[in-house]
């Protein structure tokens, strides 16, 4: 499974971005994908998972600003950003449970005033 993301960029604290992510295989046979992120220094954290059933699961400090979501009909999961804060900036990764674990390359989303 190769999954490549797209949609990060810089913003403004308070701002939104989507991110996307597009998998080599159909999705539907996928049946956890999800994002997580790594700041500079730290160690790499989930932000959200949804299961093929759509039942959903986020970090504590994201459920209220985060949402992901998935479509089988594009092989695609998004993860859409609200209310972005400085302490959002991090590369953004896809990831898919499907026999073992896969990643993308990652997308970097930048928060600055």
């Amino acid at each position: 499974v190769q999954l490549e993301e797209s949609g990060g960029g810089l913003v403004q604290p308070g701002g939104s971005l989507r991110l996307s992510c597009v998998a080599s295989t159909n999705i539907r046979s996928i049946n956890v994908m999800g994002w997580y992120r790594q700041a500079p220094g730290k160690i790499r954290e989930l932000v959200a998972t949804i299961t093929s059933g759509q039942s959903t699961n986020y970090a504590d400090s994201m459920n209220e600003r985060f949402t992901v979501s998935r479509d089988g009909s594009k092989n695609t999961v998004y993860l859409q950003m609200k209310s972005l804060k400085p302490e959002d900036t991090a590369r953004y990764y896809c990831y898919a449970a499907h026999g073992r674990t896969y990643w993308g390359q990652g997308t970097q989303v930048t928060v600055f005033s």
